[in-house]
């Protein structure tokens, strides 16, 4: 280590017949027991966050929306239906198994479209199977996919019929950017009386504690345009001569919209409890 010294004879005799030496450790090396607190290295925990699929309760089918109408029953009572279509496809793409990608799954394709419409890593997809080109790709996890195979149809009337429940995903109908009332159904101010807040958000959190606003908080912003499923939806008809499905209640999206139709999950039923 480096010392560095310095003579002080104005001390006395002792100190004259001495050196007084003072160490000084910004101009020596550092060692671990000085300065222990320098060379400790802070390891970061790295805690594999892994996403699992959700399995679905039997292979499902992708549609259109076509809008909403009321249906008769034989008895006289009005149901309010939404009429989904089926376009060309509904293929079987690829099938997946644990052996090969780790979990059993099949992909699904709908929506032809001409070549263009797609990109050459998608048509290399598509092509290595022999399939045409698809607008949409879906994957449906199931527990087992032995009786599947590359460019098989699946038809609605072979999966579905009358009177079962169904799942169904879309995407909302986006509204652009709202204000609190349209949004979170917040209630307005007075509009009289001498009030200035009429449909202001008013306050967000308290001053210097927090100080700051909490996640989460119910303001202006999005609103629509995500992803929504509308759970246990019953098939009320099936019309294979028009090829389309009428199912009782609303689903996600406006007319156009591609839905996702899959058996509804039912614990203990379809669905292992655990």
């Amino acid at each position: 280590m480096a010392v560095a010294s310095l003579s002080l004879p104005a001390l006395g005799h002792c100190c004259q017949k001495s050196t007084l030496s003072l160490k000084t450790s910004f101009i020596s090396k550092p060692t671990k027991t000085q300065f222990s607190f320098a060379f400790k290295t802070t390891q970061k925990r790295c805690s594999s966050h892994i996403v699992s699929m959700s399995t679905e309760a039997g292979i499902g089918v992708m549609g259109t929306k076509l809008g909403m109408m009321s249906y008769f029953e034989t008895d006289g009572t009005v149901v309010p239906v939404t009429v989904v279509g089926f376009r060309e496809g509904n293929i079987v793409t690829q099938v997946k198994t644990s052996a090969t990608d780790g979990y059993d799954a099949v992909q699904v394709g709908y929506r032809r479209v001409r070549d263009k419409k797609l990109t050459k890593p998608e048509l290399g997809h598509l092509g290595k199977s022999g399939i045409i080109p698809m607008r949409h790709l879906q994957e449906f996890r199931l527990q087992s996919v032995e009786e599947f195979e590359t460019g098989q149809k699946l038809a609605v009337e072979e999966i579905f019929k009358e009177g079962d429940l169904v799942d169904i995903s879309g995407t909302t109908i986006g509204k652009g950017f709202q204000g609190g009332i349209k949004r979170h159904n917040f209630k307005r101010g007075q509009m009289s009386h001498g009030s200035k807040s009429h449909r202001a958000l008013g306050s967000i959190g308290a001053g210097t504690t927090p100080g700051r606003v909490y996640k989460g908080k119910k303001m202006p912003g999005r609103m629509g345009g995500s992803k929504r499923k509308i759970r246990k939806l019953k098939i009320v008809k099936i019309d294979n001569e028009l090829r389309v499905v009428m199912i009782k209640g609303a689903v996600p999206g406006k007319p156009g919209n591609l839905l996702r139709i899959t058996p509804a999950k039912i614990v203990g039923k379809n669905i292992p409890k655990n």
